[in-house]
């Protein structure tokens, strides 16, 4: 199971480092408007248009691998075994030593008891 985890982390983490890195190469919305006046802007590897198809196609299954491991994290971490308790159940569970006799837990004193008399 350990494996498991480690492997869906590690997608995760390659997932969400290449969407950071895909996300920084685009181009924002206003870069469009630059290359329509001759900045020289348009002239990439894939054309004008073709790249921005390209790395938003790709941005959206990185995303959506991203989210799956996200979702497959949560899942594994939320799984438990039935019959394991807390700490502090298993401890008041633990029998007392042998010749030692079995105390009553002492019971607090209310709260009127510890206010102190005048």
């Amino acid at each position: 199971m350990n494996i498991v985890l480690t492997i869906i982390l590690t997608v995760q983490m390659l997932a969400a480092l290449s969407m950071i890195g895909l996300i920084l190469v685009q181009h924002g919305k206003g870069a469009d408007m630059g290359a329509a006046f001759g900045s020289g802007g348009s002239g990439s590897l894939f054309g004008a248009s073709g790249s921005a198809n390209f790395l938003s196609r790709t941005t959206a299954v990185l995303a959506t691998i991203f989210f799956i491991a996200t979702l497959a994290l949560a899942y594994f971490g939320n799984l438990r075994p039935v019959s394991s308790g807390s700490v502090l159940e298993g401890a008041a569970a633990v029998a007392p030593l042998a010749g030692e006799a079995a105390s009553a837990p002492a019971v607090p004193a209310s709260g009127a008891a510890q206010i102190p008399a005048k």
